[in-house]
Parts: structure tokens; sequence; C-alpha cells
């Protein structure tokens, strides 16, 4: 019993520290992100993958309108190509 534990104690304690040290973080960066992408408003400040800065202009199922720059430049971007939100928009209560 002893040669079993000695055997396989070290790949089980591997594990459970890989599993503690990448896997649960993940799960919380990608429960933050999901929140983030949920949460989206018209007039929100964004930050694409790219590094493009913009406004949300309007809000599809799976799309954003962005509009950037001083000429008022309007694209559509994947939800999942935001990277960051740096302004939210108060709601007028």
């Amino acid at each position: 019993m002893q040669e079993l534990l000695f055997s396989w104690g070290p790949i089980i304690l591997m594990l459970v520290v890989f599993y503690l040290v990448l896997i649960i973080p993940e799960k919380k960066r990608k429960k933050k992100y999901d929140d983030m992408i949920n949460g989206l408003k018209i007039n929100d400040e964004i930050v694409t993958r790219g590094g493009i800065l913009g406004r949300l202009i309007n809000i599809q199922e799976d799309y954003v309108i962005v509009e950037s720059g001083p000429d008022k430049a309007r694209f559509k971007l994947t939800k999942q190509g935001i990277s960051n939100v740096i302004v939210k928009t108060e709601e007028n209560k």
C-alpha cells in the first residue's frame, strides 16, 4: 500500500497544484470577461483586441458597431474582439 502511495502520490499532488494554479484562475478570468461582455451598453468606451479605442454605437447579439477617430469612422466587430471597457456610461435614474 505504501509503495502505491509513494508512486502515485507525486503525480496526484502535481495534478492538484496544476488545477489550483492554472484552472481555477482561468475560470475566474473567463467569468469576469463574460460578465463584462454581457454588461455592455451603448456609449461605453472600449478597447478592441487590436488596440483601437472607440465608443459603442449599436449592440447586436454577436456583433457591436464601434465609432472611433476624429472622423467618427464606424466598423462592425464581434463581441469577442473587445478587450476591455474603459468607461461605463451611467444610466439616468
